[in-house]
């Protein structure tokens, strides 16, 4: 995930922000898509979904140079 999402989000200082944070979304999703897929018994999609412009933030604010 992170080859493919990183340099988008954070190197392109060009990327205009609406695509940074498509961009963002998308790397949510596929973590989403990874846990549905590991077998936890407890994984619960609505409260997954619930929680994607959160997931989407953290990796924004993960991906900022310090």
């Amino acid at each position: 995930m992170s080859e493919t999402f990183a340099p988008i989000i954070a190197n392109n200082s060009a990327l205009k922000s609406e695509a940074k944070r498509a961009a963002a979304v998308a790397a949510a999703l596929d973590l989403i898509h990874a846990y549905a897929g590991s077998g936890n018994q407890k994984f619960s999609l609505s409260a997954h979904m619930k929680m994607l412009s959160t997931y989407a933030d953290q990796i924004q604010q993960a991906l900022k140079v310090k």
